[in-house]
């Protein structure tokens, strides 16, 4: 036996790499595959803000092609320097850090110092040596000498998210390999919703992660400023020693808590068909519990961790998550999981409204009204996540609409269903203060002022700004920074409120809940989403997909002419005989008597944009009576031509706003005459908007 396996071998049973007293439970019925499991052990060093960690990662090969190399990611290494991807990317969506002075203790980065593949037991192994003989162990191997870092997606040599380790035997279909790695992290000033703010620690993507083998390789993009995270499912245990004032929460359920009689504390956790685990910590929490029990549903524990300036908020929060829980569960199927964690970041430390497996933060100021958003809405949509990225585990490097925006869409209907339409807020006195926030602390709710779901919620003012940008079919992570996130959210919500004017919300919801439950724990792409909406609907749905997903096309319809005039009938006809007869106009006197007053009334409806979408279009007479009309609105134009006894007083395209895509509804519908009472609105609505100008101008004087 070699010295080197020897070395190696008592530096492996020498350290012990976990606390060998720990007793892990035993993982119930699977959920997931569970090929890429941790066990991790990390040690906080409050003045340094330095993570010494260990994780051993047990990898199952579930493709049929064999993996010869290992790929992970090392997210923090983003904030490593103004050169990472990240930052250079973050400067053009026009928010970058990169040109402030951070200091030392600002920047963060990863550093693997080694990494080991443990010994292969035959059980991992399904390859024999020559001659029939049983399998050759493998390992300890040191696979630090083959580490080098990898830049996939821009080439950049500075960029440090993405690392590789060449395997010295090739881990063939159905076998294991573990792998242990050692690692230092210096936590960053929150960046990207993780890090610290004084004694507040928010701590995500934190340790080596391994990326998704897919058969043909890798899938292990770089850290990019306008996408998130893609992995497997495993099981995680995970041993956190923190200082012994800080309150814990984190993925999972807690298992275990033992101080170590030097200030600090171990906290032992444990989670089950999770992609992720996170943690945070501060010592002013306020630690408080209910619980969801609802029929027809699991019951799940509710931990909320919430600063105490918000304390009054406490319910809304609790409220909030189970009307996620509620309503997500009945339309698309059960949370699976027995708890879930809400984090109340502490302010200004820009740590608010993300997801992650089983816990997620959310995000409020101090007199924030009902009726504001939050924190109902962001607790609802990052509550939504463990649904729609939790369980639906998508790649959001690549496809990130398919969780943000069928949880932006399925947020705005929860919160109706719970709270009703959002009502306008305004905030005054804008002074910083703990828990409130620059903005305006004091918020008065205009209650005769509703924000509409179908236009607010799903964000059609954000998606205006995006509309001629990329595909939605391009890669997530090279969409144009600064119109990412409309793309992937505001974009994808639309088409879908559309789709549920247009198949009925009861097909819609049926097609969710398909996507939901046969995807559930798996990595479904958009053709997987396409294939279930027309299965579902029983409608071929190409031409649509193939617009808003694989184009860029612009919506918009309008009414580019209605007419309604007098008309009275000149010329030959067919008489009852059935010779010809010829009408001629009365004459004098005779004009209101000797025929039936017509009129002739023309609509000509415009698409103006590229988008096409089947349309109605709505005649309104002055008797009262309505003409619909449909149109394929495959045409640049078409027009209507009616003839009745009314005059036409207006005419809408699209009059039931099904196409929420419609980017200009303010030429959808036209007036054959103008209202009188119109230029009063009009200057009447300018002189409010100048007088609210003035008020807040003399405010800041005040």
């Amino acid at each position: 036996m070699s010295a080197r396996f020897m070395s190696l071998l008592a530096v492996l049973v020498g350290i012990g790499v976990f606390h060998p007293t720990t007793v892990w439970p035993q993982p119930g019925p699977a959920l997931s595959r569970r090929n890429a499991s941790y066990r991790i052990e990390a040690r906080l060093d409050p003045e340094t803000r330095i993570l010494e960690g260990r994780q051993v990662l047990t990898w199952h090969n579930i493709q049929s092609q064999p993996a010869t190399e290992l790929w992970f990611h090392l997210y923090w290494n983003g904030f490593r320097n103004n050169r990472s991807t990240w930052l250079l990317e973050d400067r053009i969506r026009g928010r970058s850090t990169a040109g402030k002075d951070l200091g030392a203790e600002g920047w963060a980065f990863q550093r693997v110092n080694s990494v080991l593949q443990l010994p292969r037991t035959p059980a991992s192994i399904s390859g024999v040596a020559a001659g029939g003989a049983d399998p050759v162990p493998v390992g300890p191997v040191d696979l630090t000498p083959s580490l080098r870092y990898e830049a996939p997606d821009d080439g950049n040599p500075e960029d440090r998210t993405v690392f590789a380790v060449s395997l010295p035997q090739p881990v063939a279909p159905g076998e294991t390999v573990e792998v242990e790695l050692s690692w230092t992290a210096k936590i960053p000033r929150v960046f990207a919703r993780t890090g610290y703010r004084g004694d507040f620690y928010f701590v995500a993507h934190w340790f080596p992660k391994l990326g998704v083998f897919e058969g043909d390789g890798w899938n292990c993009h770089q850290f990019h400023s306008a996408t998130e995270f893609f992995s497997d499912y495993g099981v995680y245990d995970v041993e956190l020693t923190v200082p012994e004032d800080l309150v814990l929460g984190a993925t999972g359920r807690r298992i275990g808590l033992e101080a170590s009689g030097d200030g600090m504390t171990t906290h032992r956790y444990h989670a089950e068909d999770v992609h992720g685990f996170a943690w945070t910590a501060s010592p002013v929490y306020l630690d408080l519990t209910d619980r969801f029990d609802e029929p027809g549903l699991p019951p799940v524990e509710l931990r909320l961790l919430l600063q105490p300036e918000h304390e009054a908020q406490a319910q809304r929060h609790f409220e909030a998550t189970r009307a996620a829980l509620l309503h997500y569960g009945r339309w698309y199927g059960p949370y699976p999981y027995d708890q879930i964690t809400i984090v109340d970041p502490a302010y200004g430390s820009g740590a608010g409204g993300m997801e992650y497996p089983t816990l997620f933060t959310a995000g409020t100021r101090r007199f924030n009204v009902v009726g504001a958003g939050s924190p109902e809405g962001v607790v609802i949509h990052e509550a939504g996540h463990q649904f729609w990225y939790g369980v639906v585990g998508n790649n959001e490097f690549e496809h990130a609409w398919l969780d943000e925006g069928l949880n932006t869409f399925s947020t705005a209907r929860a919160y109706q269903e719970t709270f009703g339409e959002r009502r306008v807020v305004r905030r005054y006195l804008s002074l910083p203060e703990r828990g409130g926030g620059r903005g305006g602390f004091l918020p008065l709710r205009f209650d005769d002022l509703p924000l509409s779901r179908q236009i607010y919620g799903n964000r059609l003012d954000r998606f205006r700004e995006a509309a001629t940008s990329d595909d939605q079919a391009t890669e997530t992570f090279r969409y144009y920074p600064s119109t990412a996130s409309q793309i992937s959210y505001s974009k994808t919500s639309l088409w879908l409120a559309t789709l549920e004017r247009y198949l009925g919300w009861e097909t819609l919801q049926r097609i969710l809940s398909t996507f939901y439950q046969r995807w559930s724990f798996r990595h479904p792409g958009p053709e997987d989403f396409f294939a279930v909406a027309e299965e579902v609907s029983g409608q071929d749905l190409d031409w649509f997909f193939d617009q808003v997903h694989g184009g860029s096309q612009v919506f918009d319809y309008a009414v580019g002419r209605a007419d309604s005039r007098p008309f009275r009938f000149e010329g030959y006809r067919e008489g009852d005989d059935g010779g010809l007869e010829f009408v001629a106009p009365p004459a004098g006197d005779e004009k209101d008597g000797l025929q039936e007053k017509l009129f002739r009334t023309e609509v000509m409806v415009q698409r103006k944009g590229d988008g096409i979408f089947p349309v109605d279009v709505l005649m309104t007479f002055e008797d009262g009576s309505e003409i619909r009309r449909s149109w394929d609105g495959r045409g640049r134009w078409t027009l209507f031509v009616e003839e009745g006894p009314s005059k036409l007083t207006s005419a809408v395209v699209d009059p039931d706003r099904i196409l929420l895509l419609d980017l200009d509804a303010t030429n959808n519908s036209r007036l054959v005459e103008p209202r009188p009472t119109l230029p009063a609105y009009k200057w009447g609505s300018r002189f409010m908007v100048w007088f609210q100008d003035f008020l807040q101008t003399l405010a800041f004087f005040v």
